[in-house]
Protein backbone atom coordinates (compact mmCIF):
# COMPACT_ATOMS: atom_id res chain seq x y z
CA UNK A 1 0.00 0.00 0.00
CA UNK A 2 1.27 3.39 -0.68
CA UNK A 3 1.73 5.84 2.28
CA UNK A 4 0.01 9.54 2.67
CA UNK A 5 -3.36 10.87 1.36
CA UNK A 6 -3.80 12.46 -2.47
CA UNK A 7 -5.17 15.81 -1.90
CA UNK A 8 -5.47 16.65 -5.83
CA UNK A 9 -1.85 17.10 -7.01
CA UNK A 10 -0.30 17.14 -3.34
CA UNK A 11 0.58 14.29 -1.49
CA UNK A 12 0.97 14.43 2.37
CA UNK A 13 1.65 12.15 4.90
CA UNK A 14 1.62 11.66 8.90
CA UNK A 15 3.97 9.08 11.10
CA UNK A 16 4.51 9.43 14.89
CA UNK A 17 8.28 11.07 13.82
CA UNK A 18 7.62 11.91 10.22
CA UNK A 19 5.64 14.33 8.85
CA UNK A 20 5.54 16.02 4.68
CA UNK A 21 3.52 17.48 2.36
CA UNK A 22 4.71 17.24 -1.65
CA UNK A 23 3.20 19.68 -4.00
CA UNK A 24 2.85 17.89 -7.58
CA UNK A 25 3.36 20.35 -10.62
CA UNK A 26 -0.48 20.33 -12.12
CA UNK A 27 0.59 21.52 -15.81
CA UNK A 28 1.48 17.64 -16.43
CA UNK A 29 -2.17 16.76 -16.31
CA UNK A 30 -2.12 18.74 -19.85
CA UNK A 31 0.65 16.04 -21.08
CA UNK A 32 0.70 12.64 -22.44
CA UNK A 33 1.05 10.28 -19.61
CA UNK A 34 1.40 12.98 -17.32
CA UNK A 35 0.79 12.03 -13.51
CA UNK A 36 2.00 14.62 -11.16
CA UNK A 37 -0.13 13.37 -8.17
CA UNK A 38 1.46 9.91 -8.26
CA UNK A 39 5.27 11.57 -8.53
CA UNK A 40 4.23 13.62 -4.99
CA UNK A 41 2.89 10.93 -3.56
CA UNK A 42 5.50 7.86 -4.46
CA UNK A 43 8.19 10.42 -3.05
CA UNK A 44 7.10 10.71 -0.08
CA UNK A 45 5.72 7.41 0.49
CA UNK A 46 9.20 6.22 -0.31
CA UNK A 47 10.57 8.92 2.11
CA UNK A 48 9.03 7.65 5.12
CA UNK A 49 10.02 4.06 4.25
CA UNK A 50 13.76 5.16 3.93
CA UNK A 51 13.72 7.11 6.97
CA UNK A 52 11.98 4.15 8.82
CA UNK A 53 14.37 1.66 7.31
CA UNK A 54 17.65 3.60 8.43
CA UNK A 55 18.41 1.87 11.43
CA UNK A 56 19.99 5.64 12.65
CA UNK A 57 16.50 6.75 13.38
CA UNK A 58 15.26 4.89 16.85
CA UNK A 59 13.68 5.75 19.50
CA UNK A 60 17.03 4.36 21.59
CA UNK A 61 19.85 7.36 22.23
CA UNK A 62 22.32 4.63 22.55
CA UNK A 63 21.96 3.00 19.11
CA UNK A 64 21.32 6.15 16.88
CA UNK A 65 23.54 8.43 14.89
CA UNK A 66 22.65 11.25 13.35
CA UNK A 67 19.83 10.52 10.59
CA UNK A 68 20.52 11.97 7.03
CA UNK A 69 16.80 13.17 5.47
CA UNK A 70 18.50 14.13 2.41
CA UNK A 71 20.15 10.58 1.23
CA UNK A 72 16.58 9.03 1.92
CA UNK A 73 15.16 11.55 -0.04
CA UNK A 74 17.30 10.66 -2.70
CA UNK A 75 16.88 7.59 -1.99
CA UNK A 76 13.32 8.17 -2.65
CA UNK A 77 13.23 9.87 -5.98
CA UNK A 78 15.41 7.10 -7.36
CA UNK A 79 13.06 4.79 -6.50
CA UNK A 80 10.04 6.79 -7.58
CA UNK A 81 11.84 7.15 -11.34
CA UNK A 82 12.20 3.24 -11.19
CA UNK A 83 8.39 2.89 -10.48
CA UNK A 84 7.39 5.18 -13.22
CA UNK A 85 9.99 4.04 -15.99
CA UNK A 86 9.13 1.97 -18.90
CA UNK A 87 7.25 -0.06 -19.34
CA UNK A 88 4.92 2.27 -16.95
CA UNK A 89 6.15 4.98 -17.91
CA UNK A 90 4.30 8.28 -16.00
CA UNK A 91 5.61 11.86 -16.25
CA UNK A 92 5.71 14.32 -13.63
CA UNK A 93 7.23 16.77 -10.92
CA UNK A 94 7.25 17.73 -7.43
CA UNK A 95 8.24 19.57 -4.68
CA UNK A 96 9.27 17.99 -1.55
CA UNK A 97 8.69 19.21 2.32
CA UNK A 98 9.08 17.30 5.04
CA UNK A 99 10.38 17.09 9.44
CA UNK A 100 11.84 14.04 11.30
CA UNK A 101 11.84 14.47 14.59
CA UNK A 102 14.61 12.64 16.40
CA UNK A 103 17.71 13.60 19.22
CA UNK A 104 20.45 15.99 19.25
CA UNK A 105 23.03 13.50 20.49
CA UNK A 106 23.80 10.21 22.48
CA UNK A 107 24.34 11.49 25.90
CA UNK A 108 21.80 14.41 25.91
CA UNK A 109 19.00 13.74 23.74
CA UNK A 110 17.08 16.78 23.17
CA UNK A 111 14.61 16.34 20.45
CA UNK A 112 15.56 18.04 17.05
CA UNK A 113 13.78 18.15 13.83
CA UNK A 114 15.34 17.34 10.93
CA UNK A 115 13.53 19.52 8.15
CA UNK A 116 14.61 18.90 4.53
CA UNK A 117 12.80 21.17 1.65
CA UNK A 118 13.15 20.98 -2.12
CA UNK A 119 10.99 24.00 -3.93
CA UNK A 120 8.32 26.21 -2.27
CA UNK A 121 6.44 24.11 0.19
CA UNK A 122 7.11 25.00 3.21
CA UNK A 123 7.79 24.23 7.09
CA UNK A 124 7.01 26.06 10.29
CA UNK A 125 7.39 25.55 13.38
CA UNK A 126 6.20 27.63 15.69
CA UNK A 127 5.65 28.28 19.59
CA UNK A 128 2.65 29.29 20.59
CA UNK A 129 2.84 29.63 24.12
CA UNK A 130 4.78 32.74 23.00
CA UNK A 131 3.00 33.53 19.98
CA UNK A 132 6.57 32.64 17.69
CA UNK A 133 8.02 31.54 14.66
CA UNK A 134 10.89 29.90 15.51
CA UNK A 135 11.64 28.52 12.21
CA UNK A 136 10.50 28.43 8.66
CA UNK A 137 12.49 26.69 5.14
CA UNK A 138 13.50 29.62 2.66
CA UNK A 139 11.45 28.84 -0.89
CA UNK A 140 13.48 27.42 -3.71
CA UNK A 141 12.79 28.85 -7.21
CA UNK A 142 14.30 28.46 -11.07
CA UNK A 143 11.81 32.02 -11.48
CA UNK A 144 8.60 33.29 -11.04
CA UNK A 145 6.31 30.68 -9.77
CA UNK A 146 8.41 27.99 -11.25
CA UNK A 147 10.28 26.15 -8.04
CA UNK A 148 12.79 23.90 -7.74
CA UNK A 149 11.06 20.40 -8.52
CA UNK A 150 12.11 16.93 -8.76
CA UNK A 151 10.87 14.99 -11.49
CA UNK A 152 10.65 14.61 -15.43
CA UNK A 153 13.09 17.07 -16.92
CA UNK A 154 13.46 18.97 -13.89
CA UNK A 155 17.34 19.33 -13.39
CA UNK A 156 17.28 19.17 -9.53
CA UNK A 157 18.13 16.54 -7.34
CA UNK A 158 18.29 15.85 -4.05
CA UNK A 159 21.47 15.62 -3.41
CA UNK A 160 22.32 19.27 -5.22
CA UNK A 161 19.50 21.31 -4.27
CA UNK A 162 17.59 19.85 -1.16
CA UNK A 163 18.51 21.78 2.19
CA UNK A 164 18.34 20.38 5.61
CA UNK A 165 18.08 22.37 8.38
CA UNK A 166 18.28 20.63 12.05
CA UNK A 167 16.22 22.70 14.77
CA UNK A 168 15.83 22.16 18.69
CA UNK A 169 11.95 22.18 19.41
CA UNK A 170 10.18 21.95 23.23
CA UNK A 171 7.28 20.33 24.20
CA UNK A 172 4.12 22.03 22.67
CA UNK A 173 5.97 23.71 20.16
CA UNK A 174 3.83 22.67 16.31
CA UNK A 175 4.77 21.60 13.32
CA UNK A 176 3.09 22.42 10.20
CA UNK A 177 4.08 21.26 6.79
CA UNK A 178 1.93 22.92 3.93
CA UNK A 179 1.98 23.34 0.14
CA UNK A 180 1.83 26.60 -1.88
CA UNK A 181 -1.66 26.65 -1.48
CA UNK A 182 -1.44 27.78 1.82
CA UNK A 183 1.72 29.75 1.97
CA UNK A 184 0.33 31.62 -1.25
CA UNK A 185 -2.57 32.90 0.36
CA UNK A 186 -1.74 33.35 4.03
CA UNK A 187 0.93 35.43 5.36
CA UNK A 188 3.32 33.76 7.96
CA UNK A 189 1.74 35.92 10.73
CA UNK A 190 -1.36 35.36 9.63
CA UNK A 191 -0.25 31.41 9.80
CA UNK A 192 0.64 32.15 13.75
CA UNK A 193 -2.21 34.11 14.57
CA UNK A 194 -4.72 30.91 13.17
CA UNK A 195 -3.02 28.14 14.56
CA UNK A 196 -2.59 30.54 18.38
CA UNK A 197 -6.63 31.20 18.34
CA UNK A 198 -7.41 27.65 17.00
CA UNK A 199 -5.41 25.99 20.31
CA UNK A 200 -7.55 28.31 22.43
CA UNK A 201 -10.64 27.58 20.91
CA UNK A 202 -9.84 23.25 20.91
CA UNK A 203 -8.95 24.04 24.85
CA UNK A 204 -12.06 26.16 25.73
CA UNK A 205 -14.06 22.82 23.98
CA UNK A 206 -14.35 23.69 20.53
CA UNK A 207 -13.64 22.04 17.46
CA UNK A 208 -15.22 18.30 18.31
CA UNK A 209 -14.69 15.95 20.93
CA UNK A 210 -11.01 15.31 22.12
CA UNK A 211 -9.44 12.06 23.37
CA UNK A 212 -7.93 12.75 26.67
CA UNK A 213 -6.58 16.29 27.36
CA UNK A 214 -6.77 19.14 25.68
CA UNK A 215 -3.92 21.62 26.57
CA UNK A 216 -1.70 22.85 24.01
CA UNK A 217 -4.07 21.11 21.50
CA UNK A 218 -3.84 17.69 22.11
CA UNK A 219 -5.94 14.74 22.19
CA UNK A 220 -6.81 15.68 18.50
CA UNK A 221 -6.23 19.50 18.43
CA UNK A 222 -4.14 19.23 15.62
CA UNK A 223 -6.64 18.11 12.98
CA UNK A 224 -8.32 20.98 13.81
CA UNK A 225 -5.89 23.78 13.41
CA UNK A 226 -5.01 21.85 9.66
CA UNK A 227 -8.95 22.25 8.94
CA UNK A 228 -8.44 25.61 10.45
CA UNK A 229 -5.72 26.89 8.09
CA UNK A 230 -7.14 25.15 5.45
CA UNK A 231 -10.33 27.10 5.41
CA UNK A 232 -8.61 30.61 6.51
CA UNK A 233 -6.92 29.86 2.45
CA UNK A 234 -9.50 28.82 0.54
CA UNK A 235 -11.24 32.04 1.72
CA UNK A 236 -8.69 33.97 0.44
CA UNK A 237 -8.12 31.66 -2.74
CA UNK A 238 -11.50 32.32 -3.38
CA UNK A 239 -12.04 35.87 -3.46
CA UNK A 240 -11.15 37.64 -6.57
CA UNK A 241 -10.23 41.08 -4.97
CA UNK A 242 -7.70 39.58 -2.00
CA UNK A 243 -4.74 40.54 -1.06
CA UNK A 244 -2.06 37.81 -0.91
CA UNK A 245 1.24 36.65 -0.47
CA UNK A 246 1.12 35.55 -4.38
CA UNK A 247 -0.68 39.08 -5.38
CA UNK A 248 2.16 40.57 -3.68
CA UNK A 249 4.99 38.48 -5.51
CA UNK A 250 3.00 39.07 -8.96
CA UNK A 251 3.19 42.70 -8.21
CA UNK A 252 7.19 42.57 -7.88
CA UNK A 253 6.90 40.94 -11.66
CA UNK A 254 5.09 43.57 -12.74
CA UNK A 255 1.97 41.72 -13.09
CA UNK A 256 -1.11 43.98 -12.60
CA UNK A 257 -3.78 43.28 -10.32
CA UNK A 258 -7.27 42.44 -11.44
CA UNK A 259 -9.93 40.23 -9.59
CA UNK A 260 -10.35 36.90 -11.41
CA UNK A 261 -11.69 33.48 -10.58
CA UNK A 262 -11.37 29.99 -11.41
CA UNK A 263 -11.78 26.47 -10.21
CA UNK A 264 -10.14 25.54 -6.68
CA UNK A 265 -8.44 22.35 -8.21
CA UNK A 266 -6.39 24.16 -10.50
CA UNK A 267 -2.59 23.69 -9.81
CA UNK A 268 0.15 25.28 -11.41
CA UNK A 269 -0.86 26.99 -14.30
CA UNK A 270 -1.88 30.21 -12.19
CA UNK A 271 -4.20 32.87 -12.39
CA UNK A 272 -0.77 35.26 -13.50
CA UNK A 273 -1.08 33.44 -16.99
CA UNK A 274 -4.62 35.37 -17.56
CA UNK A 275 -3.19 38.60 -16.38
CA UNK A 276 -4.90 38.57 -12.70
CA UNK A 277 -3.05 38.28 -9.82
CA UNK A 278 -5.22 38.04 -6.20
CA UNK A 279 -5.48 34.33 -4.80
CA UNK A 280 -3.88 31.60 -5.60
CA UNK A 281 -6.48 28.84 -6.70
CA UNK A 282 -4.29 25.59 -6.11
CA UNK A 283 -4.92 22.68 -3.96
CA UNK A 284 -4.22 23.05 -0.33
CA UNK A 285 -2.70 20.77 2.18
CA UNK A 286 -1.60 21.07 5.86
CA UNK A 287 -0.61 18.43 8.16
CA UNK A 288 -0.12 20.18 11.70
CA UNK A 289 1.63 17.99 14.54
CA UNK A 290 2.07 18.71 17.98
CA UNK A 291 5.32 18.02 20.13
CA UNK A 292 4.99 16.33 22.89
CA UNK A 293 6.72 13.87 25.76
CA UNK A 294 6.01 9.96 25.50
CA UNK A 295 3.81 8.76 28.33
CA UNK A 296 6.50 6.50 29.77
Amino acid sequence: MIRGITNGDDAILVAENFVGTNDGVGAWATKPKGHAALWSRLILHFWALEAERDSSVSDYPESSPEPNPVEYLQRAYERTISATSSPNELLGTTTACAALLHHSAIDTPDPVLYITNLGDSKVLVLRPRDQDIIYRTAEQWHWYDCPRQLGTNSPDTPRENAVMDKVEVQEDDVVLAMSDGVTDNLWEHEVLQIVVDSIRKWESGEGGEGLGGRNGGAGGGMQFVAAELMQAARTVAEDPFAESPYMERGVEEGLPIEGGSASIRISRPSQACANKVTGKLDDISVVAALCRRRDS
